[in-house]
């Protein structure tokens, strides 16, 4: 899997100050801080909400050249790593290796008769079986990441707002609509940037 490149949002408060890449949003906090604002602001990260901090002393130029020196939030698995270096390697004669490893498997001569009915064989059905199990994973692990993302979220800067615990049982029920519903007081910024959070905890995103 490829990360995204790393983003994240800013608010001062309630309201939201800055979204985007992380020196476009150091900049405007250090700019909101050095103003002598007195309300808290925080940052978060806008895949997880986990809090993002920044050295903000000297100049701009000093910020930018320390996030500069930041690992890049753009990597590659050691999957995808392994698969580069076999395409990359040399072919000897015959059959191309189309990374497929040979492994017994046991089943009871029920499921066997099946499989072999099947159109393109065992193999063929079971890698598709596996295929499709992994991405019904996949689409609960993203719900699960969106639905604790969220949380973080509202826990840091929504625990004191209206309908906050109305808020967090929707959220881990999957309803939408009740989930915008407990939010309709909230302030604007605070209310938009949960539902982005939340996207995935809902089938979206």
């Amino acid at each position: 899997m490829t990360l995204q490149p790393t983003t994240c949002t800013a608010f001062e408060g309630l309201r939201r100050i800055a979204s985007g890449a992380r020196a476009e949003v150091a900049l405007a906090v250090k700019q909101v801080i050095e103003r002598g604002e007195q309300a808290p602001v925080l940052v978060f990260d806008d895949l997880t909400s986990q809090p993002v901090e920044f050295d903000l002393r000297g100049s701009d130029a000093d910020v930018l050249a320390r996030l500069a020196g930041e690992p890049s939030g753009s990597t590659a698995s050691a999957e995808e790593a392994a698969e580069s270096a076999d395409q990359d390697a040399p072919r000897g004669r015959g059959r191309p290796r189309l990374g497929v490893v040979a492994r017994e498997v046991t089943l009871l001569p029920r499921h066997w008769d099946w499989l072999n009915s099947q159109s393109g064989g065992a193999s063929v059905v079971l890698r598709k079986l596996v295929e499709a199990a992994r991405l019904a994973g996949d689409d609960k692990d993203r719900m699960r990441l969106a639905q604790e993302a969220t949380y973080r979220f509202m826990t840091a800067l929504a625990g004191n707002l209206p309908d906050y615990e109305e808020a967090t049982r929707a959220l881990f029920a999957a309803d939408r609509a009740r989930f915008q519903a407990s939010m309709a007081q909230w302030p604007v910024d605070v209310r938009e940037y949960a539902e982005r959070l939340a996207a995935g905890a809902f089938g979206e995103g």
